[in-house]
């Protein structure tokens, strides 16, 4: 009997992957569109990665200097994030996805020309503007314009996060090992064609019935749900950003050694985001599943700490397999925050990703800041801590997330 139910659990699921992999494959050149400049925008993440100590060298900056990088690049889409809901309501999708992609055209290019770590912190905050404008509205008109639901349009998001995180440090080495400016340059290029893509192919979108009010972020976090998902997640966001800025300056290699590193650890993330996670969360739940790839990520953590400074190998390793575990965990969350409350998708996903880009903002200058006082072992300890309490937080408010277990979970 238990046998025959294994067999029937196991062909469903079987049967349900086969759905989404049609439904992800026919899917209107709209969606393919912005994926595809999603991609890119998503490449501005990761890009820096393989030159952080080619810009240290080159600008004659410290390492926490250069990671004002990601700090400036994230606090600004933290708080932008605020506004993309009232902008986009008014002027309509398009529109606004068309104006942070020139944003971040025009920002991008002032980086490829800065003379100083000061003016290139600068232009990095412009193009967190920019990316505020595209990420925040790209998923919205994604889950508009796909077919097959939310589900769906949230697995193609993913799969370009995924993909732009891969992607984003090989280009960063293939061009920063000729040039430190030019992979700047290249995302210029790549963003101005991702704009007139979207210019063609995505149609007119309509600006909602129900304007949004700058405000309205702030109060669905009000929603003890949507609350316990974006706290958790800017502690998460805390250990993923400390591995995605500060292993460069631990690992000693070249650019092309750093892009290769974080080309493997990009894929896993891909890989992981869009075949793993929905797995996962259909036979344990997003609150179960997350909390256990959580706690997975704090001991991939805490082997960081035991191998720096001793063996550059286990570092490599368990900085690939610490992209399969954020893979899972990007995926929950994000679905979990489209989902658990009763606002509006694009008001949710402001109020959400302004608190948890603050995670990304604090993250890359407070690991390195720790590692000039102290050493990068601390600063490991310090991230699998925060990776902790973003677990404890998922447990803590559990009962408001519930609701999105499958049955019998």
């Amino acid at each position: 009997m238990q046998a025959n139910t294994a067999d029937n659990t196991a062909k469903e699921i079987e049967d349900v992957l086969v759905d989404e992999k049609r439904s992800m494959l026919k899917q209107p050149k709209a969606v393919w569109a912005v994926a595809f400049a999603a991609v890119f925008a998503f490449m501005g993440i990761g890009l820096v990665d393989p030159i952080l100590p080619a810009i240290a060298k080159n600008l004659q900056a410290t390492p926490s200097q250069v990671s004002l990088l990601f700090t400036s690049y994230f606090l600004v889409t933290a708080v932008a994030m605020l506004v993309t809901g009232y902008v986009s309501s008014r002027i309509g999708g398009k529109k606004t996805l068309l104006i942070g992609l020139a944003v971040i055209v025009a920002f991008s290019a002032l980086s490829g020309m800065s003379n100083t770590v000061d003016a290139l912190v600068g232009f990095r905050a412009g193009w967190g503007l920019g990316n505020a404008l595209f990420v925040a509205t790209s998923l919205a008109v994604m889950v508009g314009v796909a077919s097959g639901g939310a589900a769906t349009a949230i697995i193609l998001y993913e799969a370009a996060l995924g993909l732009g995180l891969s992607l984003g440090p090989l280009m960063g080495a293939l061009l920063g090992g000729w040039q430190w400016r030019a992979p700047f340059f290249g995302t210029a290029t790549a963003m101005a064609i991702a704009f007139v893509l979207v210019m063609i192919l995505l149609p007119k979108t309509a600006a909602p019935a129900a304007k949004t009010r700058l405000r309205d972020p702030l109060l669905a976090l009000g929603h003890k749900g949507l609350r316990t998902t974006a706290g958790s997640a800017l502690f998460y966001n805390y250990g993923f950003f400390t591995i995605l800025a500060f292993v460069p300056f631990i690992l000693g290699f070249d650019a092309y050694g750093i892009g290769a590193v974080f080309f493997g650890w990009g894929v896993a993330v891909a890989v992981f985001s869009v075949f793993v996670a929905p797995i996962v969360q259909r036979r344990f739940g997003p609150t179960r599943a997350l909390m256990a790839s959580l706690l997975g990520l704090m001991v991939v953590l805490a082997g960081l700490a035991l191998a720096a400074g001793h063996s550059v190998t286990a570092v490599v390793v368990l900085t690939v397999i610490s992209g399969a575990l954020l893979g899972i965990n990007n995926t929950l969350f994000t679905e979990m925050a489209m989902s658990v409350s009763d606002s509006p998708r694009p008001v949710a996903s402001a109020g959400y990703n302004f608190v948890r880009w603050m995670g990304g903002a604090m993250a890359p200058f407070l690991a390195t800041r720790i590692a000039e006082y102290s050493n990068a072992s601390v600063t490991f300890i310090v991230a699998a801590v925060m990776v902790l309490v973003s677990a404890g937080i998922i447990f803590g408010g559990r009962r408001f997330l519930t609701s999105h277990a499958p049955q019998g979970v």
